[in-house]
């Protein structure tokens, strides 16, 4: 039973004692538990990201404190010291802190006005950044021994209760993420309430770093980046190129059943288009312009408005919906460079995009066939995965009763088909909801992939109609779908969550043919053309090397088939197996090697 440390109630933890003291009702309150769920990780973390600039403070005396959230990896803080910092200071600082929680000291909430705050802070003009950031004349404030810092809380109620806790990277990070601003020094860390959970989190850490996807994408000659091209643009090297067109063949048999039309659209549009969509107001920061002629344009950062040009060129009839586009549209946003990470970040990727136009009847039934289409995709990889509704944000375009209804949409056709999913307050597109499709990955853990948006508002935006059973003009509603949300993404999950060691159906190479001599060579080249006739594709070694590199060279690629020719093998028409797979070596004849691969590769389609 985890250990009950208080209530919470308006934003505040009353611990036990406290409660008892004061005589408090406490049937209203909600309890706070010192365990591994989501709410009480966040105010540990939360109370452990202080705990952390209390260490800092202790050692450099003119430390200056910006921001220290809660974030998906953990927590953090944003600070600036004299002194440089690097990696190994990071166990000093840990230790400092352990030391501080050794020692009970209770965590103080109190209140000021905004005169107060900016007198109490006149000198630190990080804390005045932030004081301008935040609404409002009251402010509150945390205080735990010699550390004091502005921040909404909940906090725990003391100090002693952080013991399991890992300082875990340092980085720069740009004044309130503006490049034009001054570089603060970050420190990332971990928590959690038991010392279990914080080992197998170190453990994952240990085993992600193993299979990063840059290093392993590097090794396997899959993608490189270049400085001299730009940042966050990926280049595929044909191993690489490989691997997407086989993900390609996959998702394109299943579109063409499912009735999907392909189309082909502008990778660059006048930005009038990008005014009446939404965009040039909500979403310009993100976004590449240009003038041609003394004309704006903005090049895409999402392929709906040339699918919406392409319903628009004909009169559509509801005889004609539902219409499904696809395309593997190139789409480029503007990411600050302090947040690009290999494939999983970068500012040119290909979504896997389509886009259903449908009558409002018609919305639950092709939301499910989606998620059926996502689900298959899901289960050819193995991937177990969640749904989660993320609704309206602040920030969005539309009436509130279209927000309403198609909110209400998702969540009936994913609650009618016996489908469980989460909600994300405030975390939908801000023309739309949207269901986000998470999976987990081998060492667990979880990644947001495919999206499904229904849009009521670009369709009224860009005045797209249908004709209904009584000639009557009627507004379609729009699906935005994406299975894999990204080909660079999504093939750098791959990478991670097999090792490198993809399945052969996708693998770049399906086999390496190794010839022992000319003769052999010849032999290897046939069999070379047969299986690429079956959509296979195999190299051959002839380079001058040892028999041995050739074999260890070829381990290092994680190739699935080493098939292995020498004068017996061209004498039988076989070849000596090294299945990397199964950790074995069997022999073959040449048509059993082939329908072995064909058999294999056909796992991956439905």
């Amino acid at each position: 039973m985890s250990e009950l440390i208080g209530y919470i109630k308006d934003n505040e933890i009353i611990d036990l004692q406290t409660a008892n003291e004061l005589g408090l009702d406490t049937q209203s309150f909600e309890t706070i538990h010192l365990d591994n769920s989501k709410h009480s990780l966040e105010i540990l973390r939360h109370s452990c990201a202080h705990l952390m600039a209390q260490a800092i403070k202790n050692l450099y005396s003119n430390a200056k404190f910006f921001v220290g959230p809660v974030v998906d990896e953990g927590f953090y803080y944003d600070f600036k010291v004299d002194e440089k910092i690097s990696q190994d200071d990071l166990a000093k600082i840990e230790s400092e802190m352990l030391r501080i929680a050794k020692s009970p000291c209770e965590i103080e909430k109190t209140y000021m006005s905004r005169d107060e705050v900016l007198k109490k802070f006149s000198n630190d003009e990080l804390k005045i950044a932030v004081i301008k950031n935040i609404k409002g004349d009251s402010f509150s404030l945390y205080k735990q021994g010699n550390f004091e810092d502005l921040c909404r809380g909940p906090h725990i109620p003391n100090v002693k209760l952080l013991r399991y806790f890992k300082l875990i990277k340092l980085a720069g990070a740009y004044l309130g993420g503006d490049e034009n601003s001054e570089m603060l020094t970050r420190i990332y860390g971990i928590a959690f309430a038991t010392k279990e959970a914080l080992k197998e989190h170190l453990f994952m850490l240990e085993e992600a770093a193993k299979r990063d996807h840059r290093k392993l994408g590097n090794e396997l000659g899959i993608f490189s980046f270049d400085e001299d091209i730009g940042a966050g643009l990926p280049i595929w090297l044909p191993r690489g190129a490989r691997i997407r067109r086989n993900i390609e063949n996959i998702l394109t048999k299943a579109l063409i059943n499912q009735e999907y039309e392909p189309v082909r659209c502008p990778e660059i549009l006048k930005s009038e288009s990008w005014k009446i969509s939404g965009h040039y107001d909500n979403y310009k920061e993100n976004m590449y312009f240009t003038t041609i002629d003394n004309v704006e344009y903005g090049i895409k950062p999402m392929n709906c408005l040339g699918h919406i040009k392409v319903y628009k060129n004909d009169i559509r009839s509801y005889r004609d919906l539902p219409l499904r586009f696809y395309e593997y549209g190139v789409v480029h946003r503007h990411e600050k460079s302090g947040v690009l990470h290999g494939l999983l970040r970068v500012r040119e990727f290909t979504q896997d995009d389509a886009h259903i136009f449908c009558r409002p009847n018609q919305i639950k039934d092709e939301i499910v066939k989606i998620i059926n289409f996502a689900s298959k995709i899901m289960n050819i990889f193995g991937f177990k995965y969640e749904m989660e509704i993320s609704t309206k944000p602040s920030k969005y375009i539309g009436d509130d009763r279209i927000w309403e209804e198609s909110t209400n949409a998702l969540k009936d056709a994913l609650t009618s088909n016996n489908i469980s999913f989460s909600i994300d307050e405030g975390g939908g597109a801000f023309y739309g909801p949207k269901i986000d499709i998470k999976i987990t990955d081998a060492i667990g853990r979880k990644w947001q992939c495919g999206t499904v948006q229904i849009d009521m508002n670009l369709p009224e935006r860009f005045n797209i109609e249908y004709i209904d059973e009584s000639n009557t003009p009627q507004r379609p509603v729009m699906i935005h779908r994406a299975i894999l949300g990204s080909f660079e993404r999504f093939i750098a999950i791959l990478i991670e969550h097999f090792n490198g060691e993809l399945p052969i159906f996708i693998a770049p190479t399906q086999a390496i043919l190794i010839p022992m001599g000319e003769k052999e060579a010849v032999y290897a080249k046939s069999l070379q053309q047969s299986l690429r006739e079956c959509g296979i594709y195999a190299e051959i070694n002839t380079k001058n090397d040892s028999f041995n590199k050739k074999i260890r060279n070829s381990e290092k690629q994680k190739v699935p088939y080493i098939a292995i020719i020498g004068q017996k093998e061209l004498e039988e028409g076989s070849i000596a197996i090294r299945d990397r797979r199964n950790k074995s070596q069997y022999t073959l004849k040449q048509e059993e090697f082939l329908n072995k691969l064909n058999n294999e590769m056909s796992e991956g389609h439905f």
